[in-house]
């Protein structure tokens, strides 16, 4: 006969550490979304001192849930700890990309070939944000380097052909990627044929000037 009495202190004791583990990830998994929402945020604004303190800031974070839930693969791999991940790769590399800089690799920034991927098609979604507002800032040249690197992206993700139980959903990401891609192309093309036509009426304004 087992001793029930052991076993349940045993027992127990193994899943208040498993919950107090979870609880301490699920806290600091919502303080890496926080940092690094707000991160992408001072990169639209053009505050890349700030994005990169709030980017070292989920990085650090990100290492302390990898301590605590180390021991627990069960918890680890449930899920948020990929949602996390992929936010913050997701801001690390819109931050490279407005930058015009190279892109940290998975390695670099230690997160999962899932989450890093996922978080490269999702910023595609913030590069066509940075796109239309230099449209509406009227600096359209600036725009066409950052379309070739949304295609870039793109032109990589669509190759990543494997079911969704290894790629963390990536064919949907992609196929929204894809849908961003070619509303800004269109977008874009718009912007630069309206600022050519308005170079040649301000040309035929001042040929009938003088």
């Amino acid at each position: 006969m087992p001793d029930f009495e052991q076993l349940g202190h045993t027992v127990r004791e193994a899943f208040q550490a498993r919950h107090e583990a979870r609880e301490r990830g699920l806290a600091l998994h919502r303080d890496v979304i926080r940092s690094s929402a707000n991160s992408i945020r001072a990169a639209h604004r053009g505050e890349a001192g700030r994005a990169r303190q709030l980017i070292a800031e989920a990085a650090r974070l990100l290492a302390e849930i990898e301590a605590v839930l180390g021991p627990y693969p069960e918890i680890y791999y449930a899920g948020f700890v990929h949602d996390c991940q992929k936010e913050f790769a997701e801001a690390s590399l819109t931050l490279a990309l407005l930058q015009d800089q190279p892109l940290p690799s998975p390695s670099e920034l230690k997160v999962q070939l899932p989450a890093y991927l996922n978080g490269l098609a999702e910023a595609v979604g913030e590069v066509r944000r940075h796109v239309l507002d230099l449209v509406r800032r009227g600096e359209v040249e600036r725009c066409e380097p950052l379309l070739q690197r949304m295609d870039d992206i793109y032109t990589l993700l669509v190759t990543i052909d494997y079911p969704d139980a290894i790629t963390a959903g990536l064919r949907r990401s992609t196929d929204v990627a894809r849908g961003i891609l070619e509303k800004t192309r269109g977008d874009l093309t718009v912007a630069m044929r309206q600022q050519d036509l308005e170079q040649a009426l301000r040309a035929l304004e001042t040929q009938l000037s003088q």
